[in-house]
């Protein structure tokens, strides 16, 4: 059969030919692809002397065409999946995983790694070309080089079933997540929601086949705008059993017991590999380091956080008993009279934003502002093949007009995809020789979508949420690296978050929101006074949502810096690790750890932290422009080229430091979040 992955892509810009892609292409050209990499190791095999180039760069290039093919079936599992898609996984998750083992266990080619190794001071290498030297020395070692006979054949059976347990994670919560939808027969249990939300449910209905009634579903834009106006408090608390018990029923969609497998496969292979834990392992690779110096980390902001949660917990609690007599204020009261609070603090609330914010010209505004700071340009190409039709495909140029990179946006939800947000490449950038090889990136979110009388209209939450994957994508996009495994996103976990987060502070200057917030209906710019409300409810709860973030970072920290053999109860497990940040009685029967993808399905394993510690970046980076001005020209140049662009040429430390000429300093994160005063 003719497999169009294994052909030349005759697309523009050797875009993924996804018109001419069935499933049934994908494992044989899998296998195609593994074959023709083990060819490449056999040619770097086959050099007589080892040197940089014919081991250490050739290793970073072999495998090209199985990368791609591995990347756009596994962005489309995310992203567009169906049945057969997620029985292929099944098969291409396990051949992918001992093809990684073969290489890296390879004991012939692992010495000639070493040898180049050895030779490290005595070799002229680029500061770029000696982190790839060490990333891949270090990539051996930490993946098993060094074990011999059984111990190697352990690591490989520990990371197939790692890879398998991962994925039935993934399925079990895009399955129930999927398979809940909540109906409502009566209009007036609906009070408080705004027309475009109702309007929004009477179509989920429709589209289910229940004319004449509203739909809820777990989907971000249908359940998150019914935890925060439903004046029904039944409906909310319906909802939120709904979302916090999912994959903890003890049904067959439970991860319970999976996510115990997950965590001892990734102990005993952080002890077979001489680690005292997962996170010693994963920490050796990241900025933070060390467990201790992450919870030392979690524990200064926790010190900071907590009074100021508290205050604004009893505060709610106050206001709400005020307001409905309510006697306990449970958990799926709290997004409800938070928006009250909120509206009668600041006279803002997200239904006032909303209509300055329709997709269409938020997205104009993300170019803009692109535009503004780093002079690349994005222009729709309707000739570029499509997975889904709700896909838009754009061709980004420099400054110069030069080709930058693809760049695809996907906005809705729809059955085939996961939940959330997220940021992922089909091409990685590289130089074949004097060749710049261009990325491929594309952006996923879960918006609201437009309705047979509105467009799309986001959310200021959405708007922050668009902003902050697109600063991904220029981490991808704007990359210039020699190497595809030291380009773009390929940085520090801990580092990865400060592109995406630092973007998100345009959205609160006016100088940015006046260039696409405009009324839908009538064209007129947000008004000033808006704006001024938005940036001070933007210290709003700060205290109760950076705790939030650090009981996540303490749960992942508590799952994987410890043997997790004595892990009994997921529910009684979890309930200790957060009960320093928790404010609010626990729910019994809801779970967080069972949908908590981040790290049982995503990279976040020992890494939840970095939201916070990219967060300390972003906020002391961010001041650099406030003080030059948030468009400044040399600023942004300077970030271009020490951040976007160097990738993960060098140490982040380093990298950061030639960008603001001094290390971080956490004061401006902690004046943002109005937890210290000026």
């Amino acid at each position: 059969m003719n497999n169009p992955l294994l052909a030349e892509f005759a697309t523009p810009f050797d875009t993924a030919p996804f018109d001419q892609i069935s499933p049934n292409h994908f494992l044989p050209a899998i296998k195609a692809a593994i074959a023709e990499a083990k060819e490449d190791i056999s040619k770097i095999k086959a050099e007589a002397l080892p040197t940089f180039e014919n081991t250490i760069e050739a290793l970073d290039g072999s495998g090209r065409r199985l990368g791609i093919i591995a990347g756009i079936f596994f962005n489309l599992n995310s992203a567009e999946t169906n049945e057969e898609i997620q029985l292929l996984a099944w098969e291409i998750s396990p051949l992918l995983t001992e093809h990684g083992n073969d290489i890296l266990l390879d004991q012939e080619l692992f010495q000639r790694v070493a040898q180049v190794f050895e030779q490290k001071s005595h070799l002229e290498l680029s500061p770029e070309q000696v982190t790839l030297l060490d990333k891949t020395y270090k990539s051996f070692v930490r993946n098993g080089a060094k074990l011999k006979g059984d111990k190697a054949d352990q690591l490989r059976k520990i990371d197939q079933e790692l890879a398998q347990k991962s994925l039935k994670y993934g399925e079990n919560l895009l399955a129930e997540t999927n398979k809940y939808v909540h109906f409502v027969d009566q209009e007036s249990d609906l009070d408080g929601l705004p027309d475009g939300i109702k309007e929004a449910a009477a179509q989920i209905a429709e589209e289910k086949e229940q004319p004449g009634k509203w739909a809820f579903t777990l989907d971000y834009p249908s359940y998150i705008p019914a935890m925060t106006y439903a004046k029904n408090r039944a409906l909310r608390q319906t909802l939120f059993m709904a979302s916090g018990s999912r994959c903890a029923k003890g049904d067959e969609l439970d991860n319970q017991e999976i996510i115990k497998n997950i965590l001892k496969l990734r102990h005993d292979r952080a002890v077979l590999l001489g680690y005292k834990s997962h996170a010693d392992f994963v920490l050796e690779e990241r900025m933070a380091k060390s467990p201790d110096q992450v919870i030392s980390f979690l524990d200064a902001l926790l010190e900071k956080a907590k009074p100021k949660a508290k205050s604004e917990i009893k505060e709610l609690e106050a206001f709400a008993k005020e307001l409905d007599g309510l006697e306990e204020l449970k958990k799926w009261d709290f997004a409800y009279y938070s928006e009250l609070l909120k509206k009668e603090k600041y006279s803002l609330d997200d239904e006032l934003l909303r209509p300055y914010f329709q997709l269409e010209k938020v997205i104009g505004g993300v170019f803009q502002t692109a535009e503004k700071l780093f002079g690349i340009t994005f222009t729709p190409r309707k000739d570029i093949p499509l997975y889904h039709k709700d896909v838009t495909a754009y061709e980004v140029t420099d400054k110069d007009g030069k080709y930058l990179s693809v760049f695809y946006a996907d906005f809705f939800p729809r059955p085939g995809k996961r939940n959330g947000a997220w940021m992922t490449s089909y091409k990685g950038q590289s130089m074949k020789g004097e060749v710049d090889i261009r990325p491929h990136v594309s952006i996923v979110c879960n918006f609201t979508k437009p309705t047979k009388s509105k467009p799309s209209l986001l959310t200021f939450n959405e708007v922050t949420t668009l902003f902050h994957e697109f600063g991904h994508a220029l981490h991808g996009m704007m990359a210039k690296g020699r190497y595809e495994s030291l380009s773009g996103t390929s940085v520090f976990w801990d580092f990865v978050e400060l592109p995406s987060q630092i973007f998100e502070n345009w959205c609160y200057e006016k100088e940015c929101l006046d260039q696409f917030a405009r009324h839908y209906e009538t064209g007129e710019k947000i008004p000033e006074e808006l704006i001024e409300k938005i940036k001070k409810a933007s210290n709003f709860q700060q205290g109760y949502q950076t705790l939030r973030q650090i009981s996540f970072a303490l749960l992942d920290m508590a799952y994987h810096s410890k043997d997790p053999s004595d892990i009994i109860s997921i529910p009684d497990f979890e309930e200790k690790a957060m009960k320093a940040t928790d404010l609010l009685h626990k729910v019994p029967g809801t779970l967080m750890s069972t949908s908590f993808s981040h790290i049982f399905q995503g990279g976040y394993s020992s890494g939840y932290y970095s939201y916070k510690w990219a967060e300390v970046l972003d906020a002391d980076a961010f001041e650099l422009f406030q003080e030059k001005g948030v468009f400044d020209k040399i600023t942004a140049d300077s970030f271009a080229k020490n951040i976007l662009s160097a990738g993960g040429s060098e140490h982040p430390s380093i990298l950061y430091k030639r960008f603001r000429g001094r290390e971080p300093e956490q004061n401006a994160l902690l004046k943002r979040a109005g937890l210290i005063s000026e």
